[in-house]
């Protein structure tokens, strides 16, 4: 996922983790759980609040988007 694309996201969009699976093999899922958070001083930060499951919370950083993707495809 690129830079740009995360700055679209919207509440309740779904993404998906290219490192973990669930237990049937696809792509874990992650809901995006909040508002994208941007910083006026530093164009490249980004933090996007998601969810997976019941207790799963987490933040969709500038560091760590390459770990997820749009569609459900592994790569």
């Amino acid at each position: 996922m690129t830079l740009e694309q995360a700055k679209q996201l919207k509440r309740g969009s779904v993404i998906y983790d290219k490192m973990y699976q669930n237990a049937d093999g696809t792509p874990a899922r992650w809901k995006i759980n909040g508002a994208v958070k941007l910083w006026k001083r530093s164009p490249e930060r980004i933090q996007v609040p998601i969810k997976r499951g019941l207790y799963e919370f987490s933040y969709l950083t500038e560091r760590n988007l390459a770990e997820f993707s749009l569609t459900d495809e592994l790569k």
